[in-house]
Parts: structure tokens; sequence; C-alpha cells
């Protein structure tokens, strides 16, 4: 099973790029666990400075941008 985190405060950049990830996994039926992390010091640890940010199984793969859904599938794909 793919871990992917969501790294954000819950701004509506950090709600879509969860959808896009929600919609990635179930377009490609794969079993993920997806996780909204919204502690500061949790996303700095990752080296993010901007959100959201998008970690795939402990990797950091996007951040301080919404990647195009095709880029996260992709991702989702090669982390499977």
């Amino acid at each position: 099973m793919l871990n992917i985190k969501v790294l954000g405060p819950g701004c509506a950049n950090c709600r879509k790029l969860e959808e896009i990830a929600r919609e990635a996994v179930a377009s490609l039926g794969v079993a993920a666990e997806i996780d909204k992390v919204t502690d500061m010091q949790q996303i700095i640890d990752y080296g993010v400075l901007k959100t959201p940010g998008l970690v795939i199984n402990g990797k950091l793969v996007s951040s301080g941008r919404i990647p195009a859904p095709q880029s996260v599938a992709d991702w989702i794909r090669a982390a499977g």
C-alpha cells in the first residue's frame, strides 16, 4: 500500500492537491493511504518551504505548486 501525504495548512491549493491525488489513486486502482499533514514543523521537516507539498512513500515529489493530474498519476504509478 502506498503512503501519500498532502502537506499544507488546509488552503484551497492543498485541498485541490488532495483531490487530484485521490482521483489519481482511484483511476489507477492502487491501494493507498492519503494523509493530510497540517503541522508546520512536520511540513518543514520534509523540506517544504512553500505549500502545497506532495510526499509519496516518504519522498517529496512536489512542493509550492499544484502539479498536473497526469504528473501525480505518473508519480503514483512509479512508486507502486
